[in-house]
């Protein structure tokens, strides 16, 4: 029984559970929508339980990891990510879905998998939280940036999604880490941004399902910008920082931060600026992410990381 629980909770088989049920039964989708902004306000209170404050000193060690895990996140991904999406977008509403994932912020995923990889857990709690904080600042002027291609850009109204879904997250899982109740959250957590993640794909796949079964062009377009700022940015990546002799386990790290982006707040931001459409390239993000996360995983532990 212990057993059949642990597979159902498992990450992986609720996100394929999820999607295949969004395919199937994705009327259902649309009694969920209005909900799936408080279920990521849940996920994200929960996932940055996992970031440690204490971690961010000495502040004179924690300037560079921020700057890059910013300068990673938004500013390379971002160009690459949103260039593609540019030249090769059938419609204004999937070019909007790729500038939400280059907002949105860094996936949390990135502090459990920096230690499962062999990378530098430090550089990745302090990196995620730079480009966590520096997502008040990215998100909007990424979306100034393209302001004039589409009217219906609203700054400002990301702002309150960010400051809803990132800083008061961050404040609320602060209260979860008092040591009273800490020990509890710690052995729900898991299960809770398990449940509450497979909601939110569900849901952006249930909404958009005529698109898996209807037009494969776009969706195969979608994927190739995804699998190109992921796994191709991934690999120049990881060639670079063997070309430069880069510490082996801060250039795992790097990579986390330069790839892996939050799907489930894009899922949401697209669905509550954009509309469903928008929400279709955050959804397959989520799949490709996970592929990738999986694939890092199967390369083993790099060389000269004791």
């Amino acid at each position: 029984m212990k057993l059949l629980k642990d597979i159902i909770l498992n990450r992986n088989f609720l996100l394929i559970l999820s999607v295949v049920l969004g395919l199937v039964a994705g009327d259902l989708a649309h009694y969920l929508k209005e909900y799936t902004f408080y279920a990521l306000a849940i996920v994200m209170t929960f996932s940055t339980t996992g970031i440690n404050i204490k971690d961010l000193f000495p502040l004179k060690d924690t300037i560079k990891p921020m700057i890059m895990g910013s300068l990673l996140n938004y500013v390379i991904f971002g160009t690459v990510i949103t260039s593609l999406a540019y030249f090769l977008m059938p419609t204004s509403e999937l070019f909007l879905g790729f500038v939400i994932i280059a907002a949105t912020p860094p996936g949390v995923a990135i502090i459990p998998f920096s230690g499962i990889l062999h990378g530098d857990l430090k550089y990745g709690v302090i990196g995620t939280l730079g480009a966590f904080l520096a997502s008040l600042l990215f998100a909007p002027l990424i979306l100034n940036i393209f302001s004039e291609l589409d009217g219906g850009i609203n700054s400002f109204d990301l702002v309150i999604v960010m400051a809803k879904l990132v800083i008061l997250p961050i404040i609320l899982s602060r209260i979860l880490l008092f040591k009273p109740i800490k020990t509890r959250v710690e052995k729900v957590r898991g299960k809770v941004i398990n449940l509450g993640f497979a909601i939110i794909i569900f849901t952006a796949i249930g909404l958009n399902r005529q698109v898996f079964f209807s037009d494969i062009e776009t969706l195969a377009l979608v994927t190739l910008v995804l699998f190109l700022s992921v796994f191709g940015l991934g690999f120049v990546h990881r060639k670079f920082c063997k070309m430069i002799n880069l510490n082996p386990k801060v250039a795992i790290t790097q990579n986390l931060l330069l790839t892996i982006k939050s799907s489930g707040f894009a899922v949401v931001t697209a669905l509550t600026l954009f509309g469903e459409e928008a929400a279709i390239p955050s959804a397959i993000l989520s799949i490709l992410i996970v592929a990738y996360l999986l694939f890092l995983s199967t390369k083993g532990k790099p060389k000269n990381v004791s």
